[in-house]
């Protein structure tokens, strides 16, 4: 099985190949870019253990040069000081305009490696290998590149969209189980703001905790729908005008939680989880969204065996100031993405302070 949904912004198009057992190809899809004759490789070394091998093979018999550069897995090392090691090796093997940096690894890598390519010589080629289901159904599509601060996630960075998204869902296989389920909030959250059959197909699974219950086709199904559900948003509005907005369901609190927490304590699928849940109830207390449904959100979220609640030693307090670095806060303002129903969502700044502390205090465990 095999897709290729492509992506046409206003200035530019690439592709996203999903196709089982493809990594050995990548060096020949990549040959037909008319890219420069160098590419360097980011990975982590867990990852590149894996794939590595296969992947600069395919490139070195497509007639590439080839480099590597290795970060140490982790949203610790999502920072500034990493961006300029890469800049340090990609200075070092003489990487020119023309020259591509690959990232093979998860959304943390591809963010990075994005977010280097976007500003190392004002611009190089970048392809995004991604090996995670987050990134794959996420983090790798739609250009946002960028690493965190210590007050905040993603608050540094770039709009920089790939040559080409290449996607091989049989990389799954070697994914930790958490780091699998990760994944699945994003997908659970395409469902909810976007594509109601998605969801509805979710919901027919009799589990989904684990890649080893899931057949071939529903792994094909839930990658290209969420793929083609990113793109729909994204080809619409591609740098946050309005619409984009919504694919921020879940990670207005999400991405507070994670920051508070450490960055690692708890991963960015379950900080999602955690606010598609608080924002689902928030939406019920505003009258726009029914209680089946957000028990419907609910039962799907526990399928995956993401978290339903929030850890009850985090503070309130320091919630609601986390939420004002947010990126989407506009005039003071926070703006929440709120579901009205399964497959449709809106962009609301009626939430105040007082209903997110209710909520939060709620679902405290």
């Amino acid at each position: 099985m095999s897709a290729v949904i492509p992506v046409i912004l206003p200035h530019t198009r690439y592709e996203i190949a999903i196709a089982a057992g493809s990594l050995p190809s990548l060096g020949h899809s990549l040959a037909s870019l008319n890219l420069g004759q160098k590419i360097l490789v980011v990975s982590n070394p867990d990852i590149f253990t894996y794939y590595g091998e296969v992947v600069v093979n395919s490139l070195k018999k497509a007639g590439f040069e080839v480099f590597t550069h290795f970060i140490p897995a982790g949203e610790t090392h999502k920072t500034l000081d990493s961006i300029a090691q890469i800049y340090d090796t990609a200075l070092k093997h003489r990487l020119e305009r023309s020259s591509t940096l690959l990232a093979l690894g998860g959304g943390v890598i591809g963010d990075m490696t994005g977010f280097a390519a976007a500003t190392w010589l004002r611009g190089v080629n970048f392809v995004q290998v991604p090996t995670s289901l987050l990134a794959m159904v996420d983090a790798s599509i739609g250009g946002k590149t960028g690493v965190n601060h210590p007050q905040g996630k993603n608050l540094i960075g770039a709009f920089y969209q790939p040559r080409l998204v290449f996607i091989d869902p049989l990389v799954l296989k070697t994914l930790p189980v958490r780091e699998f389920r990760a994944g699945m909030a994003e997908v659970i959250k395409y469902g909810v703001i976007w594509d109601q059959d998605l969801f509805c197909k979710l919901e027919q699974a009799e589990t989904l905790d684990n890649l080893d219950n899931f057949s071939q086709e529903l792994l094909q199904i839930i990658i290209t729908r969420s793929c083609q559900a990113k793109v729909d948003v994204v080809s619409q509005d591609e740098k946050e005008g309005g619409l984009r907005a919504i694919l921020n369901y879940g990670h207005t609190i999400g991405h507070a939680i994670e920051s508070l927490t450490g960055y690692g304590t708890i991963n960015h699928g379950e900080g999602v989880a955690m606010g598609m849940i608080a924002a689902g109830k928030i939406a019920v207390n505003l009258g726009m969204w029914t209680e089946k449904e957000a028990q419907r959100q609910a039962k799907l979220i526990h399928k995956t065996a993401l978290p339903v609640t929030i850890p009850k030693t985090l503070n309130t307090g320091e919630v609601l100031e986390s939420l004002q670095l947010d990126k989407k806060v506009k005039s003071g303002k926070v703006r929440f993405i709120l579901p009205i129903e399964i497959g449709k969502v809106v962009i609301s700044d009626r939430v105040s302070s007082e209903i997110i502390e209710t909520i939060l205090e709620k679902i405290k465990y």
